[in-house]
């Protein structure tokens, strides 16, 4: 297994990247396992991070069932490369006067609920049978 892990690494980040000649895997051992080290180049982070980090979870995954046929704990580290830069979350800038909707939409929607709570519990007062428990015949 010494190197099946460092290869399936490098294998796989090859064919995902548009640069595969910029791939760089590292494998150094230690009392806490094996931890592979992934370089790539700053283009390609997106391709093997994948969306919401999925593409990285399933290469994480295949690594330590891996590393377990061998009773090794394999760990994958992804190097950020220099002069990459993590992209800024866009956040959407609502008016005031969209605010005032949305905030009177989720007030209707709160008192609609409680109305429901009301009659549902109106609902179970009236069915609900005045003899105790005890005196039920079965």
């Amino acid at each position: 297994m010494a190197d099946k892990d460092q290869l399936f690494v490098e294998y796989v980040a090859k064919e995902l990247v548009e640069k595969p000649e910029k791939v760089q895997v590292k494998r150094s051992v230690d009392e806490m396992g094996v931890l592979i080290e992934l370089t790539v180049d700053k283009d390609d982070m997106g391709a093997i991070i994948g969306k919401e980090g999925k593409t990285a979870k399933a290469m994480r995954t295949l690594l330590r069932v891996l590393g377990a046929k061998n009773d090794a704990r394999v760990n994958l580290k992804i190097v950020e490369p220099e002069g990459s830069e993590r992209p800024e979350r866009k956040t959407e800038e609502v008016t005031p006067e969209e605010s005032k909707e949305v905030t009177s939409e989720k007030t209707e929607d709160v008192k609609e609920v409680e109305e429901i709570k009301e009659e549902v519990k109106e609902v179970a007062e009236e069915e609900s049978d005045e003899r105790p428990m005890a005196d039920l015949e079965l």
